[in-house]
C-alpha cells in the first residue's frame, strides 16, 4: 500500500447543483462518472468526482492501494470497519475508474481506499 492520495470525492444532496457550484467556483469541467448520478471532475489537480444523494457530506479522501483485499483486511484487523458501497461489484465501472471502498478507522473517522484501474 503506497498510501498516497489517489482520489477525492465530493458528496452532495444533488450532484448537478454541486457540479454547477464547483464549476463556477473553480472553473472545473465534468464528465459522466460511475453510478449514473456521479461526475468525474476535470481540473481538480488530483483525480476527483462528485455524487448526489449524500446530504451534508464532507469530502472523502481515498488513498491508493495496490491490493484492495489485503488493505480492507488490514483495516478490519486494526479495529476499523469497511462499508459496503453501491456498485462495489460493477466490473465495467472498475475497469474505467478502479475500485473504491469506504472505511472508518478505529476511532470512527471516515476515509476511502482506491485501487486504480489495472490498465
Amino acid at each position: 500500500m503506497s498510501g498516497e492520495i489517489s482520489f477525492i470525492e465530493f458528496g452532495a444532496a444533488d450532484a448537478m447543483t454541486a457540479r454547477t457550484f464547483y464549476g463556477k467556483l473553480f472553473g472545473w469541467s465534468f464528465e459522466p462518472g460511475p453510478g449514473g448520478d456521479g461526475y468525474v471532475i476535470d481540473g481538480a489537480g488530483v483525480p476527483a468526482g462528485v455524487h448526489g444523494g449524500d446530504q451534508g457530506a464532507a469530502p472523502y479522501v481515498f488513498f491508493r492501494v495496490d491490493d484492495l483485499d489485503a488493505a480492507t483486511a488490514a483495516v478490519e484487523r486494526l479495529g476499523g470497519t469497511v462499508e459496503t458501497m453501491a456498485g462495489d461489484d460493477d466490473e465495467a465501472s472498475a475497469a474505467i475508474f478502479g475500485e473504491f471502498r469506504m472505511c472508518r478507522d478505529d476511532q470512527g473517522s471516515p476515509f476511502g481506499l482506491h485501487r486504480p484501474p489495472l490498465h
